[in-house]
This record gives C-alpha cells, structure tokens and sequence, in this order.
C-alpha cells in the first residue's frame, strides 16, 4: 500500500507523459505533508458536503492525507482571508463558490484581494437552481409567474439564504432580466432555515440549489417552475429552463472550485490540478456529485479555471451594483 500511494502521488507531479524530467527535478514536492483544504462554509451544507467526497477521494490517491477544515465567519471572509495568509506551498488550499466572485463588491474593505491574492487551481462542477413556488400561488409555469408578479408590484416575497449568497444573487438576476419585478426580498441564515417559510405560504418563492429542492417537489410540497442551467436538469428532465420560459440569456449556478494562494510555484499548482482532475475522472465519485445535483468538471486547467472566475466575477458584480445589494 505504501508503495502505491507513493506512486500515485508522484504522478500527481507529472499530468503530462511528455514533462522534462528536467523540469520535474525543478519542481516542489507535492504534498510533503497533509493537505488543509479549507471550506469557508458550515459543516454539512451544500458547500461542505462535495468537498468532503472529493478530498476523501484524493486521501486514497495521495502520500498524505487531504483534511478539510471548515472556517465560517462574515460570510466566507474568515476562511478565505486565512487561505490568502497561508505559505505559498499547496498545502493550504480553498474550496469555494460563487460567494468568490462577489466578495470586493460586497464588502468595499476586506483583508484580502480577492482577484489577486488567489490562484484559481481546478474547476469542480457547477450546481444548478430551481425556482420553487408555494403550492398555493397562482402560478405554475414561468411565464404564468412573471405575469403575476408584474400585475402585482410589492405583493410578493422571496426568500434567500442570506444577503449576497447564490440564492439572493440568482434571484435578482432574474428579477432585473425578466423587466425589473418588484418582489420583496427576505434573507434567512441559510436556505433550510427558509424553507418552513415557503411551505407555509408566508413567503413565496425561493430559488434554491436543485438537489435540495428536488425532494419538496417529489414529495407535492412546492411547485418547480424552473431551473437555472442553460440545459435541463438530468434529474429532472420535465421541467423547463428560464430561458426556454422565455427569459432570454438567463443562467446561474452555485459552483464550485478549488484555488491556492497567489504565489504558489506553478509545479505545485498543475500537480493540485492533476490530482483533482484524476479524483474527478473516477465515476463512483462523480455519481456522489452528480446525486448533490452538480455538473462535474473532468477536465479543467488552472488558466481555465481563472477564466470561468474572472467572467463570473464581472457578471455578478454587475449585478450587486445594478441592484444595490447590501450585505448588512
């Protein structure tokens, strides 16, 4: 056993079969020690849950163990900052959403750059939304909804995890991209805390992540309408897009990627990046993924990884500043 996780984490060194050896012999030693992979987010959350299956996953492959540890606070700044603050060395790494993305838009003062400071190292997958309707609103397709809401401006609430979570960002997208609706707006401390809310009828919609809000709806509780992926869901194949509703252009996700701090040697960010990508490749974890409703990513690469950051962060940027979004 001990000679074959020392093999394969060799291999974690060497992603293409053509790398000089020169080259290799310039590169850092990965990992030397355990892996921190730190998860700004709650323990057993929708965050937490996909990064334990991928770093039980690469504990198996590798000479050393990947051990997450989650740090919550001020959203996710707390866990963040202390990634950005970590020797350059690949064994303090970041798993994190699209709450990355929004951060310097958020909160004007941070500890952290959060372009900057960071090295995008592997794209895991995207998770897409559902919007979910009390089962008592007069609505049951997309089209009948945004009528409703037009006819009546300030009726209507919507709950969210929290200020400038994915929920409160995805429904403001659609809220500006389906005519400025005017809906009121409830956070709660995470989407399960709302949930009881939208059941009752005291609030009546959510967008939530789709694996969560699957079972209400199998189970009659609350109506889907809708997801937010530019494609349906294969967990659930009757239910129409947001833009086959005909809000043109419409897509959103909470997703989910891996980044080190900026600095890190680029030997040790491709070895992350291989040793992902190989955890990835294995269908019994991608079947786990797929089961918490995620479109994994097989086959990303640092530079594009940065790539998907970087168009995220402009578009949802947009997006707080169009809609004077406020985190307190």
């Amino acid at each position: 056993m001990i000679q074959r996780r020392s093999i394969l984490g060799a291999a974690a060194l060497m992603p293409f079969a053509t790398t000089p050896l020169g080259a290799l012999a310039q590169a850092p030693a990965w990992p030397a020690q355990p892996v921190r992979m730190v998860v700004p987010f709650a323990a057993g959350g929708p965050t937490d849950v996909p990064a334990r299956l991928l770093c039980d996953r690469l504990s198996e492959a590798l000479p050393q163990r990947v051990i997450v540890e989650n740090r919550t606070g001020s959203g996710v700044v707390i866990g963040t900052d202390l990634v950005s603050k970590a020797p350059k060395d690949g064994h303090t790494l970041l798993y994190t959403t699209v709450a990355h993305s929004v951060l310097r838009a958020l909160f004007p003062t941070l500890p952290f750059d959060p372009a900057a400071d960071f090295a995008p190292v592997a794209f895991v997958g995207k998770v897409p939304m559902l919007l979910l309707l009390n089962k008592d609103i007069p609505a049951n397709t997309l089209p009948e909804l945004i009528a409703l809401l037009r006819a009546n401006p300030g009726k209507y609430d919507y709950a969210s995890s929290g200020n400038g979570g994915a929920v409160h960002l995805a429904t403001e997208l659609f809220l500006s991209m389906a005519g400025g609706l005017q809906v009121g707006h409830i956070p709660y401390r995470g989407s399960s805390a709302a949930m009881p809310d939208v059941l009752s009828g005291r609030v009546a919609m959510i967008i939530d992540v789709g694996f969560a809000g699957l079972e209400y709806t199998r189970r009659g509780e609350l109506k889907a309408i809708a997801v937010s992926s530019q494609a349906r869901m294969p967990q659930a194949p009757d239910l129409p897009t947001f833009i086959e509703g005909g809000v043109a252009g419409y897509e959103s996700y909470t997703w989910h990627m891996v980044m080190a701090p900026a600095g890190t040697p680029a030997p040790v960010l491709t070895a992350v990046n291989a040793a992902v990508n190989r955890a990835l490749a294995q269908d019994a974890l991608v079947q786990r993924l797929v089961e918490q409703g995620m479109d994994v990513v097989r086959d990303s690469t640092p530079d594009s990884a940065a790539t998907f950051l970087r168009s995220e962060t402009e578009k949802w940027s947009a997006i707080v500043r169009a809609r004077n979004i406020r985190v307190n």
